[in-house]
């Protein structure tokens, strides 16, 4: 196998990883509002760009600070963040809305789901 079809095949793989990695968070986030009272998201086109949205904080926030928003990756930090992000999704994304005590219930819930889900969504 050359060097380019080893990248082509890279490349790809890293592109289905990364929609899977949002599938992933869309069921988890579909869950979490199920379950989470005062949490809504209007419709699956909501929810497709809600996990975007918090995938990409998630994202950023790792990036420049180096902790994970996984309510139990980083103890009370990461629940605090999971919390935060799952708040501020809302300035962003039309037809999804959350109050604080339900971004702090919210938080929790995704973080049991999360927990149980299998794969690895760190990026």
């Amino acid at each position: 196998m050359s060097n380019t079809e080893s990248n082509v095949k890279s490349g790809s793989s890293t592109a289905w990883q990364i929609i899977g990695r949002l599938i992933g968070a869309a069921v988890v986030l579909a869950i979490t509002a199920f379950f989470t009272p005062g949490f809504t998201i209007n419709n699956i086109w909501t929810l497709a760009i809600s996990a975007v949205v918090l995938t990409l904080i998630d994202y950023l926030v790792t990036k420049f600070t180096g902790l994970h928003a996984s309510p139990f990756g980083k103890g009370f930090v990461g629940f605090a963040l999971a919390a935060i992000t799952l708040y501020v999704t809302q300035f962003f994304v039309a037809g999804y809305s959350i109050s604080w005590i339900a971004a702090i219930i919210g938080a929790l819930i995704y973080g049991v789901i999360d927990y149980f889900i299998p794969g690895n969504q760190n990026m």
